[in-house]
């Protein structure tokens, strides 16, 4: 009696069963094809934006190397292009780039190329911050230290990003202005943070045996 009524209920079942997709399979066979050609759109989205990344990264090597073989005009050239068209992140690279090339030839263009992009309120904070150190590390020798001093000391606090080589190139711009303690106290700064590179170390130390032998006096 329990093998009757249990194949009673699978018969009625199937009956439901058949009765809904005769309903219904139209619309679960049409999210089927949806779901296929949705996969396949977004597969084909990624080949795309693959090949498009892998277009842009050869251009941006192309212009590295431009610059290193000495061709400037190329390197600029293709780097202004990059700067317009490339996605985001490529274009971020390239103006900095762009801006770098630009110093090589001239340093003030250079510095308002990177005064430009610290400017830009569409970068992020760190990257705006680096620039502001690229700009102030070639105004060392176009200005005065209260200039340097001006664009670098912001960069040289404590809880600063870039402050190891901010305090670095305002003890170079004091000393350059024989401001020995002005010099000897960025130096002193950058040595003694814990967090400080151990290259910077070797380098400030240098700095240093300048400070502490002072102003050298030549005798006619």
């Amino acid at each position: 009696m329990a093998d009757i009524f249990r194949e009673i209920d699978e018969e009625v079942r199937r009956d439901k069963a058949a009765e809904l997709w005769k309903k219904y399979g139209w619309v679960i066979s049409s999210l089927a094809v949806l779901a296929v050609l949705a996969v396949a759109g977004w597969q084909f989205w990624l080949h795309r934006e693959n090949q498009a990344s892998q277009a842009v990264g050869a251009r941006l090597e192309a212009a590295l190397k431009s610059s290193r073989d000495g061709d400037a005009t190329q390197a600029e050239t293709i780097l202004k292009e990059l700067s317009a068209t490339a996605p985001a992140g490529y274009r971020l690279i390239a103006r900095f780039r762009l801006a770098a090339e630009t110093a090589k030839r001239d340093a003030a263009a250079g510095a308002a190329a990177f005064d430009a992009l610290a400017a830009d309120a569409s970068l992020d904070q760190t990257s705006r911050d680096l620039a502001k150190l690229r700009a102030g590390i070639l105004r060392v020798d176009l200005a005065g230290y209260p200039e340097v001093k001006t664009a670098l000391e912001p960069l040289a606090s404590a809880q600063g990003v870039w402050r190891h080589t901010a305090r670095e190139f305002l003890g170079i711009a004091a000393l350059k202005a024989n401001l020995f303690e002005d010099a000897g106290r960025w130096f002193d700064a950058a040595i003694t943070d814990p967090q400080a590179p151990q290259a910077l170390r070797q380098r400030v130390e240098l700095y240093l045996a300048l400070v502490r032998g002072g102003p050298v006096t030549v005798k006619n």
